[in-house]
């Protein structure tokens, strides 16, 4: 998010260059309602609405039943006074935070020109985005078309532990689609901050290959993922040239991929979950992974997911108790070995691209970044 600075001066041109305004991260405040805002918007975007939930579905009603300027009447009137008050203040607080920033609404029409006229008549000349949320979210649409037809895609592809996600993390010309969905990719990949909605992640994607389009990158890494990280959908047009895009294969020992499985999955999702819910952290981390474990039940068999959620349950006792994580090793030798193997195998067949690389994460590191 863009650090706060004090008022502009001069005034500046509303604007239609959508590109300029994703590559620098230009914030913005949204006038739409709510509702609208939690559906999609953008990273930048301060939701800021002109009116609530409620006021725009009477405003809809009366514009439906009576026409348009009645229903500029009655904003006007469901707006005003004390509420008109502080919205102003709040929009003028984020004018001065904010000093090369924009406003827009859903289309750049009503919603946004009245409250640019609003600040106006308080001294403060505010630019809007002519198009509003519609034309910026075309545009990504459309570029993230461009983008992903223009670069060369490489995927950074291995077993469940290999540490995919720490290669990516190396790679400044790399986009990270599990930090983009907020969600690990796996059947325990929950993690207890929520999902974005399936708009924000697309819009995500596509300004993050604008950048490093933008910034002349023409081989782009990504983690090699399924059709869904979470509840989210990779976007078709990506995941069809994810499926015939070439690949680096990251291979550990058995022993290295539980260490990495440990680190993410009880150690900082642990941590997560305390930050959030304090001494209640540790009983809600070991609940949902038992529950993520009861959804793969079929898969692994009755008598082997007794097994496991047994031995899982003692490795939390002991860890609570005595700090210890040496417990949790057993069970998840037996997830990789017996659930996330097979799969690994079975997803690998699906896919079209040559494999150009296999070694360990150094090895795949300085391969992809020329130092090999």
């Amino acid at each position: 998010m863009p650090s706060p600075g004090s008022a502009a001066k001069t005034s500046r041109p509303d604007t239609d260059d959508y590109r300029q305004l994703f590559l620098a991260d230009a914030p913005m405040m949204d006038m739409r309602a709510p509702t609208e805002f939690s559906h999609g918007a953008f990273p930048t975007a301060h939701s800021l609405p002109l009116m609530s939930d409620d006021e725009r579905a009477a405003v809809g009603t009366c514009y439906k039943q009576q026409g348009q300027q009645a229903a500029i009447e009655l904003g006007h009137q469901l707006v005003s006074g004390q509420s008109k008050a502080a919205r102003l203040a709040s929009w003028a607080e984020f004018t001065r935070n904010y000093p090369n920033g924009y406003l827009y609404c859903f289309r750049g029409g009503l919603r946004s020109q009245t409250v640019q006229q609003w600040l106006r008549d308080e001294g403060i000349d505010y630019p809007l985005v002519k198009g509003g949320y519609k034309a910026m979210r075309r545009f990504l649409l459309d570029e993230l078309e461009r983008s992903v037809a223009a670069a060369e895609l490489v995927l950074i592809s291995g077993r469940t532990g290999t540490g995919k996600t720490r290669v990516i993390a190396e790679l400044s010309h790399s986009v990270d689609l599990e930090g983009l969905a907020g969600h690990r990719g796996s059947t325990f990949g929950q993690l207890p901050e929520p999902q974005p909605c399936q708009i924000d992640f697309e819009n995500a994607i596509s300004i993050a290959l604008l950048k490093l389009m933008h910034a002349g990158t023409s081989r782009i890494f990504l983690e090699d993922e399924g059709r869904l990280i979470g509840r989210l959908y990779l976007p078709e047009v990506l995941r069809e040239k994810m499926i015939r895009a070439p690949m680096a294969v990251v291979e550990q020992t058995l022993e290295e991929r539980v260490d990495v499985v440990i680190a993410d999955y009880v150690d900082d999702l642990g941590r997560r979950f305390t930050a959030l819910h304090g001494a209640g952290g540790p009983a809600l981390h070991s609940e949902k992974l038992q529950q993520d474990l009861a959804r793969i039940q079929k898969r692994l068999g009755g008598e082997r997911y007794q097994q496991v959620s047994a031995m899982m349950a003692a490795a939390f006792a002991r860890q609570h108790s005595e700090g210890g994580m040496e417990l949790h090793r057993e069970w998840i030798r037996i997830l990789l070995i017996d659930y996330y193997d097979p799969m690994y195998e079975y997803q690998l067949g699906q896919r079209e691209g040559a494999e150009l690389f296999r070694g360990s994460r150094e090895a795949v590191i300085g391969w992809a970044t020329g130092k090999d």
